[in-house]
């Protein structure tokens, strides 16, 4: 399977658990939006090393072979912030981490929260079309970048999050920044021609 081939299994399987997830107040319009899903998973994937793809594609079929569904975990561990008590009636089907695999989360939850802040001054008008950076500015209904990204890295398996963590730190030691990385591929997959073109194009709409 090349390169391509796993990204976009990924994406398949992920938008398969994400069509089952049941939400409290019914299906979300997100869960029929394809177009969207796969754009925003792609732009992800396409920055992360051949190895790291397969560690993730090896946990979610992992995870299929066992009757889990990663990303209704993803939005339960969500829940922590975005809705406690209903977490508490949850968390006891969570997987439970060590003290170690806490702290490196955090570790890297604290670089990616930079990275995007950074990425937020430098592209403010594509920034403004995201999710909110921090969990602090969170309101009902909008989940911010920070809490989902924390929800996502409590999915993987210790074998993936640590691979995560070696690339997040290759990242920094080369002065790169995965939040950019990662929006770029976004601006791409939406038919601009670069990050600038983006930023520019949604400018213009704002100020017309």
């Amino acid at each position: 399977m090349n390169r391509e081939e796993q990204i976009e299994k990924i994406v398949r399987m992920e938008w398969e658990a994400f069509d089952k997830v049941i939400n409290e107040g019914g299906r979300a319009s997100c869960q029929d939006d394809w177009v969207t899903f796969q754009i925003m998973r792609k732009s992800q994937y396409f920055t992360w090393p051949d190895a790291l793809l397969a560690d993730y594609l090896e946990d979610l079929t992992e995870a299929a072979s066992q009757g889990r569904n990663l990303i209704a975990e993803k939005y339960a561990h969500m829940m922590r912030q975005t809705a406690p008590e209903r977490y508490e009636s949850l968390k006891a089907y969570l997987p439970v981490f060590s003290e170690q695999r806490k702290a490196l989360m955090e570790q890297v939850i604290a670089i990616q929260v930079e990275w995007m802040e950074a990425f937020s001054e430098e592209y403010p008008y594509m920034s403004a079309n995201a999710r909110v950076i921090h969990s602090a500015e969170e309101s009902e209904g909008e989940t911010s970048y920070e809490t989902y990204l924390r929800g996502e890295l409590c999915t993987y398996s210790e074998r993936t999050m640590y691979a995560y963590g070696r690339m997040i730190v290759q990242l920094c030691q080369t002065g790169q920044n995965l939040a950019k990385h990662i929006m770029e591929q976004t601006a791409l997959l939406y038919g601009y021609d670069s990050l600038e073109d983006a930023e520019q194009c949604l400018k213009r709409q704002e100020q017309s």
